[in-house]
């Protein structure tokens, strides 16, 4: 005696059926396409930024006090396993650029690991890394393999007991040494930053100029910006006063037209040299209005802007077990709130709570 299939064997085979023949598309459209992280301003969001730790292994004067800073707990930072779900999420709302960060991104445990694992996954197009070149030496082999070409180098001096000022250290060699082992192993664009302060190392303009004629480095001029600290810098040189030093010592620079993946540097070439000069003016010319951006702190925190107390948690609610979608949602709140512009300039603003060092610059 035959037994009766139940309706829902015949209902699922017709849906088969209709499937097979392409009457039916069960496929889930691109979340790209559905969830596209513009903010208020139609400002489209395509470039993520994360913190991978808050440690490192220097203690610049800008960026951290003399005693350090206190440190994260273990559990408190986001494992890799964490940040590589984070990724998937973003990609699907169109973030297709992603720069790793720190404190000093080659001082967290697991990073040869994590790397490559982060640049398998298919829609970044860019993936990036802003070091202090302490340790770079070590990690350019899995940083080539791993498809990385771009860097940033964080470097505010060229003289050796300058940089041991600055950053509290004796390791100008070992930076020096990296950054000239990736130039050799092919390494483009090598970017220099410095953050100009007055009386300290803003007579070494004109020496971070020649690199850029005699070497294929993009050096960054970078304005000080007063974040994590009780004042603003008294002495503060704007990036204009840098180029007009540069143009009336060493000769003309042209602009460079800006590439797909480049950040909000303003870009000059000397006459003749083999590398550039950016500008980086965040206080003196904003550049809010082309902001692309969104950080992701090492304790799991989105930023929306890098001058403003504004956060969103997104780790305890991945902790939480939340789905896809509330990650998505919690994407889009912190789109939401990116403001117009930065408050620096403006009278009465609020100081920016966090340090550098536990924001990733």
């Amino acid at each position: 005696m035959s037994r009766e299939m139940p309706f829902s064997f015949y209902f699922t085979g017709a849906l088969l059926f209709l499937f097979h023949w392409g009457i039916l598309d069960f496929s889930i459209p691109e979340l790209s396409e559905r969830y596209m992280l513009i903010d208020r301003f139609d400002r489209r969001i395509n470039y993520l930024r994360i913190s991978l730790t808050d440690r490192c292994n220097l203690r610049c004067i800008y960026c951290m006090p003399v005693e350090g800073e206190k440190k994260l707990m273990h559990r408190e930072i986001l494992r890799y396993e964490e940040l590589l779900r984070i990724v998937r999420i973003a990609i699907k709302l169109g973030i297709d650029k992603i720069r790793l960060t720190g404190g000093e991104p080659f001082v967290r445990k697991g990073f040869k690991e994590f790397l490559p694992m982060l640049t398998a996954l298919d829609g970044i197009n860019d993936v990036s890394i802003t070091t202090n070149g302490v340790l770079l030496s070590e990690y350019l082999d899995v940083l080539r393999t791993s498809g990385v070409k771009r860097l940033n180098i964080s470097i505010d001096s060229l003289n050796r007991a300058t940089f041991r000022e600055i950053t509290r250290f004796d390791y100008f060699d070992h930076v020096s040494r990296g950054i000239e082992k990736a130039r050799d192993m092919g390494f483009y664009p090598i970017k220099l930053n410095m953050v100009v302060m007055k009386g300290i190392n803003d007579g070494e303009i004109l020496d971070f100029g020649r690199l850029a004629i005699e070497q294929p480095y993009h050096i960054r001029f970078i304005e000080y910006m007063p974040i994590g600290l009780d004042s603003k810098n008294p002495d503060f040189i704007s990036n204009s006063g840098i180029k007009n030093t540069l143009v009336n010592n060493l000769g003309p620079m042209s602009p460079v037209l800006q590439g797909r993946y480049d950040g909000p540097a303003k870009r000059f070439k000397f006459h003749g040299g083999k590398g550039e000069i950016g500008f980086i003016s965040a206080i003196s010319s904003s550049f809010c209005s082309d902001c692309n951006r969104l950080r992701l702190t090492a304790d799991g925190k989105i930023l929306p802007c890098l001058l403003s107390n504004i956060e969103t948690d997104i780790r305890e609610p991945l902790r939480r077990g939340c789905l896809d979608e509330e990650l998505i949602k919690i994407f889009q709140d912190a789109v939401h709130l990116k403001p117009k512009s930065h408050p620096m300039n403006l009278e009465g603003h609020q100081r920016v709570h966090r340090k550098m060092c536990s924001i990733g610059g």
